[in-house]
């Protein structure tokens, strides 16, 4: 039966979801049921597509790409695919009408990982950072907004400013690996052999210019979505938090993390402040 075939499939993509990353599925279980799903299988597709490119070293990365991608190709136009997690992924295309430019440009930002090490200009830097973070936010804005086209391009911007915030912020706690075991750079004009406290300094605050734009979309969510969007908010400022008092030369030579008691704090304080219509 399909349905039962759906069904292993969405279980698929949350366990990706559950076992790739505890902090983001802690998040999503704070969306209404009603839309949980779907996150997990956007989280899944992207997940699996960004593993090829990261971890995958012992395989030809190229290979499974290109199969990778036709996979994806023929999972949208047949509204089926044999890998449980394009499978999910297809369904919730199809039922928020999900654009194709979106899945393209992340296709192609993920694409650049295999073989660009480094991002020397402002545009290259902002071209990737759109196709890997930012139009993974508007998908999950579609599933937020539940087809209101006017609601989308109300928070379009927003929602694209939150994902670079996330995603910087994933650049500058991933620094050592990204430099030191993948060999790349994605912060243009920084020399991360010699990072120093002004330009970490520079980056944070690009940062925190985008978490503040961030935040103003996530008080318009509607309420489906608004508690689990700002839960993810709060785990990812407390993150540069910590990242801002962590020195340069440390942050070049370890992974800076909140500790599993600090994301239940925040996961209690964000309750809070959402039952007192804080946000």
């Amino acid at each position: 039966m399909k349905s039962l075939f759906d069904k292993i499939s969405f279980d698929c993509s949350k366990n990706v979801t559950k076992s790739y990353s505890t902090s983001f599925s802690v998040a999503v279980k704070m969306l209404a049921p009603t839309i949980r799903q779907d996150i997990y299988n956007i989280y899944g597709f992207v997940r699996f597509a960004d593993e090829i490119v990261d971890t995958f070293h012992d395989y030809n990365k190229e290979v499974l790409f290109e199969m990778f991608e036709k996979d994806l190709e023929n999972a949208l136009k047949y509204k089926i695919s044999l890998n449980p997690v394009l499978n999910s992924f297809q369904h919730t295309v199809h039922k928020y009408t999900i654009p194709q430019t979106l899945i393209n440009a992340f296709m192609n930002s993920m694409k650049l990982d295999l073989y660009k090490k480094e991002y020397t200009t402002i545009d290259e830097y902002n071209n990737y950072i759109y196709g890997s973070a930012d139009v993974v936010g508007l998908m999950c804005l579609k599933v937020f907004v539940n087809g209101d086209d006017q609601k989308f391009n109300e928070l379009e911007h927003s929602a694209m400013r939150l994902g670079s915030a996330f995603q910087k912020v994933n650049f500058l706690r991933d620094l050592k690996a990204d430099y030191e075991d993948l060999n790349r750079t994605y912060f243009p004009n920084t020399d991360l052999s010699r990072l120093d406290e002004h330009s970490k300094n520079e980056i944070i605050n690009e940062i925190e210019a985008d978490f503040h734009a961030g935040f103003e979309g996530i008080v318009k969510l509607p309420l489906e979505a608004k508690f689990g969007v700002y839960t993810a908010f709060v785990y990812y400022k407390k993150l540069l938090s910590k990242l801002k008092k962590t020195p340069s030369m440390e942050i070049k030579n370890t992974r800076i993390r909140v500790a599993d008691y600090q994301k239940f704090g925040l996961l209690a304080k964000c309750y809070v402040n959402y039952r007192l219509n804080l946000i």
